[in-house]
C-alpha cells in the first residue's frame, strides 16, 4: 500500500514539472505517458 501512495506522489510531481516545462502536443504525451505508467504500477500490471 505505501508503494503505492509514494508512486502517485511521483507521478503527481512529474505530471506538475511536465506542465511547467513543456508545450503542445509534447505535453499532452508526457501526461499520458506518466499517467499510463503510473496506473500500470498501481495496478500491479495485471491491467
Amino acid at each position: 500500500m505505501d508503494s503505492s501512495i509514494i508512486s502517485i506522489i511521483i507521478a503527481i510531481v512529474l505530471v506538475v514539472i511536465a506542465w511547467k516545462v513543456l508545450k503542445g502536443i509534447v505535453k499532452t504525451i508526457a501526461l499520458l505517458v506518466i499517467c499510463a505508467a503510473a496506473a500500470f504500477y498501481v495496478s500491479g500490471g495485471a491491467a
